[in-house]
């Protein structure tokens, strides 16, 4: 996530970070040459069809307003799993309160804690796509066997479940005390299928086909319309339309994959670094300080 202080409007101009132009600036520049191309063979070869603006507007209105559409629908999956890791932030950190009220094992409250981090970093790593990489091994038990440590979220709320009903059989946690913290551990449960749900289905394939092709038909006939109203303008205002359209399209395609490592993405990182700090204490640890932004990106 980009995590900076408003630019002026100078400056605004010329920041790269986090734009799109890097990635449609090869197809804005394809349009630009074409629409060359079109005014010079009009001009000294031969005369091309010209086509009213007018066509080639209302076309144009058509296609903004499905673009809003389906950049409407990508935010939404976007703020959806933010507010998602938003809840799951509080359910960790009741989680936490709740294991002080109702676990009276010591042993056992820094188990259930190991766990949540367990989880809340192996939730990350899914949704990620990043296999094993960075698994959080620093939370487990002393002397605990590596092939006994959750590999997966599901496996690692089973594993705390499971710690629960021992706690009970023990005489450490009392039947409202269960009732509690199953509740907040199936409502954490939810959050992560809310977030699995995000990641596995993207919008329709048939959206975004519709919306490349579109949008290269409209910039290739384009040109033909500003032949005469914008005369040797008419490739900067191609190209400035190409970026229009295509930039759309861009924001649309990184939006609706919230999870991924963009810089427009959550900062999954730093949230999770929030529930180490709210959980690292009843750890008997010294909580790290916030992730920080580094170069205006936050992870």
């Amino acid at each position: 996530m980009i995590v900076r202080d408003p630019p002026n409007h100078f400056r605004l101009f010329f920041i790269m970070q986090g734009s799109i132009v890097p990635r449609i600036a090869p197809l804005i520049g394809v349009v630009a040459i074409f629409s060359l191309c079109v005014l010079l063979v009009d001009r000294h070869l031969l005369p091309l069809p010209h086509v009213s603006f007018t066509a080639t507007g209302i076309f144009g209105l058509a296609l903004s307003l499905f673009l809003g559409f389906r950049n409407n629908a990508a935010y939404e999956r976007w703020w959806e799993a933010r507010r998602l890791w938003g809840q799951l932030i509080a359910d960790m950190r009741s989680l936490g309160r709740e294991t002080d009220l109702f676990v009276e094992d010591l042993d056992t409250r820094q188990q259930l804690i190991r766990h949540a981090l367990f989880f809340i970093h192996l939730h990350r790593i899914s949704l990620r796509n990043i296999g094993t990489q960075g698994a959080p091994r620093k939370w487990a038990p002393p002397g605990a066997p590596e092939k006994n440590l959750p590999e997966t979220p599901c496996e690692a709320l089973n594993a705390a479940t499971r710690l629960l009903r021992e706690a009970a059989r023990a005489g450490h946690l009392d039947g409202f005390g269960r009732k509690a913290l199953s509740e907040r551990l199936a409502a954490i449960s939810l959050a992560q299928a809310g977030c699995e749900r995000i990641r596995n289905t993207p919008l329709p394939f048939v959206y975004s086909l519709l919306v490349l092709r579109t949008s290269w038909l409209y910039c290739l006939a384009v040109p033909f319309a500003l032949i005469d109203s914008a005369g040797p303008l008419a490739p900067l205002f191609a190209a400035v339309i190409a970026y229009v359209f295509f930039g759309l399209a861009a924001v649309t395609e990184e939006l609706e994959h919230p999870f991924a490592a963009a810089p427009n993405a959550l900062p999954l990182d730093a949230m999770c670094r929030t529930v180490e700090i709210a959980l690292m204490p009843r750890l008997g640890e010294e909580p790290p300080g916030p992730l920080q932004a580094s170069n205006g990106l936050l992870t």
